[in-house]
């Protein structure tokens, strides 16, 4: 699908329809001292293999695209849910 790479919609800070720059949203790193990592690595230690069980094949054939939407006026971001896409491409 391809995407604008502005669009006009509604700014909650502003309270207006403003221009948006729209990018896509890429996930952070994750922390590695995070309460579920830690348990994590302490179930794979030692002995007894992976404690939930190794995936072997694939679900989902498309991931859910997130698109940044960022305010012009005042630089607030929102997010928004485009579905399942297999191709996004944001026109410049």
């Amino acid at each position: 699908m391809k995407v604008p790479g502005e669009i006009r919609t509604y700014c909650p800070r502003c309270n207006a329809h403003t221009p948006h720059k729209v990018s896509l949203y890429k996930a952070g790193k994750p922390r590695t001292l995070s309460w579920g990592l830690r348990q994590l690595e302490r179930k794979r230690s030692g002995y007894g293999g992976e404690p939930r069980g190794r995936l072997r094949r694939k679900a989902k054939l498309t991931k859910k695209v997130v698109v940044m939407l960022t305010c012009k006026e005042c630089g607030r971001k929102i997010s928004r849910n485009f579905g399942r896409l297999s191709k996004t491409e944001i026109k410049r």
